[in-house]
C-alpha cells in the first residue's frame, strides 16, 4: 500500500480528525480543539492513502532529554486498520524522540499493539480526568 506521511498541520481536515476518533471509540472534542492540540505538539503525524487521510498521531514533549514524551490520539480508520498504518504512525513518532522515555494511553483492546512495538504496562501510575466517564473507560474507579 502507497502512502503518504505529512509531520505539518498545514491543510488537515480536522473535522476528519475529529470524527475518525469518534469512530474508532476514542476521546474526540470539536474539531477546532483538536487543530490546537496538534498544533501545540511536539511531533505530529498524519498518513495518507489516495489523498485521504487514513491515520495519525501526535506526542508532546520537550524533545531534550529523558522528558517523558506523551503520545495521545493515535488513531487509524477502521479499514486501514491491521494493514501496517499504526505501526507507521508509532515508528515516525519514536523515530522524533529516541532518547526520551514515552507513556502513553492505550484504547482497550489495543494494548496487544502497543506491547509489539516495544511497550510494557506500568506498575504505577495514576490520572485525573476532567470528565468521569473517561475514568469509567479507562477502567479507573472513582
Amino acid at each position: 500500500m502507497e502512502v503518504d506521511i505529512k509531520q505539518d498541520c498545514i491543510g488537515v481536515d480536522w473535522k476528519t480528525v475529529s470524527e475518525t476518533l469518534k469512530n474508532v471509540g476514542m476521546a474526540y472534542y470539536e474539531p477546532e480543539v483538536h487543530r490546537k492540540a496538534f498544533e501545540a505538539s511536539h511531533t505530529t503525524v498524519f498518513v495518507y492513502h489516495a489523498d485521504r487521510m487514513i491515520g495519525f498521531g501526535r506526542a508532546i514533549s520537550d524533545g531534550a532529554y529523558q522528558a517523558a514524551v506523551a503520545v495521545y490520539d493515535c488513531a487509524v480508520i477502521l479499514e486501514f486498520q491491521g494493514k501496517g498504518t499504526g505501526k507507521m504512525i508509532m515508528s515516525k513518532i519514536l523515530s522524533e524522540v529516541p532518547h526520551c522515555n514515552i507513556i502513553l494511553y492505550a484504547s482497550p483492546g489495543k494494548e496487544g499493539f502497543y506491547q509489539t512495538q516495544g511497550f510494557r504496562k506500568m506498575k504505577t501510575g495514576m490520572a485525573l480526568f476532567k470528565k468521569s466517564e473517561s475514568m469509567r473507560e479507562r477502567g479507573f474507579t472513582e
